[in-house]
């Protein structure tokens, strides 16, 4: 018995634990595509049958000269084998890559989350508006101060639309 200890992966949390996006997340649900179909035909070879018996077939089949035929290719049959060592290699570099990506996600992720907790201290530490003066505005946004000149030069005192969203209610 191999000294191989089976490790059962959660494939439902690998991306979501490492944050992977794009075509790391792409590459690594075909490999475990890839990963479910080998599994599945193993597990379908290893539920058949594993010894045939031709002697059966002898007692049915009226040309027995086949079932020899038959009956001495499968005692002579040798499976081959093959040097996995090239699939191990690629998969490797597969994990260099995604690991590498990772760490450009996660270091993306880090700056994006830097800028949102200051976004969001900026926020919480805000001035309420009614606290906040026309010329802290007009420093904040010197467009809204270029505007408001426009209008004036044009001669208009309300900007486009202000009476249809707030009209006059006062009676006179």
């Amino acid at each position: 018995m191999s000294n191989i200890q089976k490790v059962k992966l959660d494939w439902s949390k690998v991306g979501s634990q490492l944050g992977l996006r794009g075509q790391t997340a792409a590459a690594l649900q075909s490999f475990k595509k890839r990963n479910d179909d080998a599994r599945r035909r193993v597990q379908q070879l290893s539920e058949a049958p594993q010894s045939i018996d031709f002697q059966h077939y002898r007692s049915v089949l009226k040309n027995t000269q086949v079932i020899d035929e038959i009956e001495q290719y499968y005692k002579t049959f040798q499976p081959k084998t093959y040097d996995v060592s090239k699939q191990i290699k690629a998969i490797e570099s597969f994990e260099q890559v995604a690991l590498k990506n990772a760490e450009e996600t996660k270091s993306k992720v880090q700056v994006e989350l830097k800028s949102l907790e200051k976004a969001l201290g900026d926020i919480e530490g805000a001035r309420a508006w009614e606290d906040t003066t026309i010329d802290e505005v007009v420093e904040a946004a010197p467009e809204i101060d270029k505007y408001t000149e426009e209008l004036v030069k044009k001669g208009r005192w309300m900007p486009p639309g202000y009476q249809e969203k707030f009209p006059n209610l006062s009676v006179l």
